[in-house]
């Protein structure tokens, strides 16, 4: 008999041991937990707060009139976003005011607002600088040597993640993919996007919009020079500058009343995403009995 209940008795054992061991805490890690500098709850600043007025211009409301005929009346609170960022192009950065006023407008609880403006980190809710760079650090950049261009953000403008020069032209951050992965590495500065980049054409281009903003008399801060969302200021005004500084021996440049400034895009001398080394794929003739068009449309 006592042979039959042996084989019992240990299985009961052992599943009681086991629950013995299992762990029941969590193991500590040897890593450093990373923060955050931003905060996701709002705080009055001098430049930031409730009593500080905002009102979109009357371009800006017309504007929001062709925004919201695009939706039904009982769903026009869909338009947050793009009324954010309209405010944020206005304002120069999502404001708690600019918040507030989009809520008035959309006849919104303004914490339904609040809420969209701290999910997305392509709204800025503190001010940046008049040039807001964005350098793309995730793999297809990263491989081509990102860091480089991260390296000369930080050495030529001596700030760093999150920080504003002295000057306040220039807001340097960190950022995710932009989707421009075949022309890596790259920057988003305010609207525009600069691909191909090294670390000494990213400082050409840096110096470049500096003597942008000198010789057009920018003032950093402004309202109204500030862009979309995450996007900082447009460069449009900055454009007729003249650089003596070489973007790239092969870079595209343009000039505009007698001055140069740098083309968006490829600073490479590639003029879209095609092969850097040139055609490398259907270079031979058909194989098969296909036929092209003859009309000269392909």
């Amino acid at each position: 008999m006592a042979s039959k209940l042996t084989p019992f008795l240990f299985r009961s054992s052992a599943r009681a041991l086991r629950q013995f061991q299992r762990a029941q805490w969590r193991p500590f890690s040897a890593a450093p937990a990373s923060r955050s500098a931003g905060l996701v709850v709002h705080r009055d600043t001098p430049d930031n707060n409730a009593s500080i007025p905002f009102k979109f211009t009357a371009q800006n409301e017309e504007l929001i009139q062709e925004i919201l005929s695009r939706y039904p009346s009982q769903y026009k609170k869909a338009a947050v976003m793009p009324l954010l960022d309209l405010g944020q192009r206005q304002h120069g950065f999502t404001s708690i005011s600019v918040m507030n006023e989009v809520a008035r407008l959309l006849e919104m609880p303004p914490m339904r607002v609040y809420e969209v403006a701290t999910f997305y980190t392509m709204y800025n809710r503190n001010p940046v600088g008049r040039f807001h760079v964005q350098v793309c650090t995730t793999t297809p950049c990263m491989l081509r040597d990102s860091d480089a261009v991260w390296k000369a953000c930080q050495d030529h403008l001596g700030i760093h993640h999150g920080e504003t020069t002295k000057d306040g032209l220039f807001t340097l951050t960190e950022v995710e993919c932009l989707g421009a992965c075949a022309n890596a590495p790259m920057v988003q500065i305010n609207d525009d996007y600069y691909e191909d980049l090294t670390y000494d054409t990213t400082v050409s281009l840096l110096k470049a919009l500096q003597n942008a903003a000198e010789k057009t008399g920018a003032q950093p801060g402004a309202p109204g020079l500030t862009g979309g969302a995450g996007k900082g200021a447009a460069i449009g005004t900055d454009r007729n500058v003249k650089s003596g500084n070489e973007i790239n021996e092969q870079g595209r440049a343009y000039e505009a009343g007698g001055v140069k400034a740098p083309t968006p895009g490829p600073l490479s001398g590639r003029k879209s995403c095609e092969p850097a080394a040139g055609l490398t794929s259907l270079t031979g003739e058909p194989w098969g009995n296909e036929t092209l068009r003859k009309d000269g449309q392909l």
